[in-house]
């Protein structure tokens, strides 16, 4: 069988790709394709809100597919249908275009981002996935670094229509042709050797104790997403509002992405020994911790800020693959992963424009609306730490 290390790479690198052109797009083509279709760059944001809607509903269907068949059929379709939607894109003339063309990579997003490819490694190799999961989000860690200055730059060369030809062209260049090379699963998974009522061997909470965790884990990855897209929207702004010149804010916000890759680093080299639920309850608590650092030190605190909110996210990342593995084990694992991401990307779809109307009212003082669900976060994985205890 192919390496982990092999498994992990062209997953990692495929990631990078599929996050750079997708979730990572709108950020710099969205004022572009907004005047050459005769729309507001808002509208264009809420064609991608779409997208992300679709990618909620499809996820478990998604997930379920990977769990039946391996990760490696369903990633290549992403592909081809991340190349048919920039494609599409890329000959919008109107809105309603837009949209769907947005709307078909929705459907590429919820089966070809993070949670079809944690499922794939949890499909080929269980419990033993944690560092293949911290290991692909180490490569896509970096899909706004190369995505960002190359769509600017392939827009700045090609244009818009151009720049989305460009990406749908490597998604069947280098990303179909990278997941066409991982390993296929077992046709079935072997079953499980319990009896009724019995939980599977290798998830650590009886039957009657799963649904309060998924609950309470489903709230977690939803104030994480919540939490990083409204960050990822308003970062720049909170900063100004809390003193700090605009060239400064810009330079500061662009320390959250290597934070978050020296947090996954950190995880992968030292918190990989600790139980899962530390790290996790840890890395939801450094978003309050840069919160509290702005509100006692304003704008000498913004630094430390950015680099605790960049290193919680990062790890927080990594939780959303393994946390599930922990408490409910490797069996049906991708169908679950689905259906516990369906707040998240619910919410998400939601966050810019619901903390936009915090930040509007309150300013700075919005980033304690993010603090307060940052520790809440933290008492939810606290609660399902005392589940594990006493089971």
């Amino acid at each position: 069988m192919q390496s982990r290390t092999v498994t992990t790479v062209l997953l990692g690198v495929a990631q990078t790709l599929a996050w750079a052109s997708s979730y990572y797009l709108p950020a710099i083509l969205a004022g572009v394709i907004g005047q050459s279709v005769g729309a507001s760059s808002s509208t264009m944001f809420g064609a991608f809100s779409v997208a992300l809607l679709i990618s909620a509903a499809i996820g478990p269907f998604a997930g379920r597919l990977i769990d039946r068949r391996g990760g490696r059929p369903v990633l290549m379709t992403s592909n081809l249908v991340f190349s048919v939607g920039l494609a599409a894109l890329s000959q919008a003339q109107q809105p309603l275009h837009v949209f769907a063309a947005w709307a078909v990579l929705g459907l590429a997003m919820g089966s070809g981002l993070y949670e079809a490819a944690f499922s794939t490694v949890v499909r080929l190799y269980g419990q033993q996935a944690r560092r293949a999961i911290t290991g692909i989000t180490l490569f896509a860690g970096f899909a706004s670094t190369v995505g960002w200055p190359l769509t600017a730059w392939l827009e700045n060369s090609l244009g818009w229509r151009g720049a989305c030809l460009v990406w749908a062209a490597l998604h069947l260049l280098i990303g179909l042709p990278l997941n066409a090379l991982l390993p296929a699963a077992e046709r079935t998974v072997p079953a499980p050797q319990d009896t009724p009522g019995q939980p599977e061997p290798q998830a650590m909470l009886a039957p009657d104790r799963q649904r309060s965790a998924a609950i309470l884990m489903a709230f977690v990855f939803a104030v994480a997403w919540f939490i990083s897209t409204a960050m990822a929207a308003h970062l720049p702004q909170l900063l100004m509002g809390a003193g700090v010149s605009l060239a400064a804010a810009v330079g500061i916000a662009a320390l959250v992405g290597p934070a978050q890759v020296a947090g996954r680093l950190i995880e992968f080299a030292f918190l990989s020994r600790m139980h899962p639920l530390l790290s996790a309850r840890l890395a939801t608590l450094a978003h309050p911790l840069g919160v509290l650092c702005i509100g006692l030190l304003g704008n000498s605190g913004a630094i430390a800020f950015a680099v605790l909110h960049g290193l919680g996210n990062g790890i927080l990342t990594i939780a959303i693959g393994t946390l599930p593995l922990l408490f409910f084990g490797a069996k049906g694992y991708g169908q679950r992963q689905g259906f516990l991401m369906v707040p998240a990307r619910v919410v998400q779809a939601g966050a810019p424009f619901l903390f936009g109307l915090a930040v509007e009212r309150l300013g700075t003082g919005a980033l304690w609306i993010s603090a307060g669900l940052g520790v809440a976060a933290c008492l939810a994985l606290t609660r399902m730490a005392w589940e594990m205890r006493t089971r």
